[in-house]
């Protein structure tokens, strides 16, 4: 089990390096897979969108979460490495 867990968390140290890189502010990902990213004055779902239709990437939308989730993204790290790094190659080329 703690060579899953270690798996998904080198996964979450992708994403959250990734998303800090561009000068976002990341929250979670260190006792759960998931990657809080936030979006001031941005919808979720436009965020959500704009990802989805440039990168084909899936993410959540903050607000399906509750109203408080407004201008966050999740991003999950529930995926094999190398997808992760594929997806974090994508996203640089979205927000660089």
């Amino acid at each position: 089990m703690e060579d899953v867990v270690s798996f998904y968390q080198e996964n979450t140290k992708i994403l959250v390096h990734t998303f800090s890189s561009f000068g976002f502010n990341v929250y979670g990902g260190r006792n759960a897979p998931y990657v809080w990213v936030h979006f001031p004055v941005r919808s979720s779902w436009d965020v959500f969108a704009e990802i989805l239709e440039k990168t084909h990437l899936v993410t959540t939308p903050g607000s399906g979460f509750c109203s408080e989730g407004e201008g966050f993204i999740r991003v999950s790290a529930f995926s094999h490495w190398e997808n992760v790094l594929k997806a974090s190659r994508r996203l640089k080329t979205l927000f660089k």
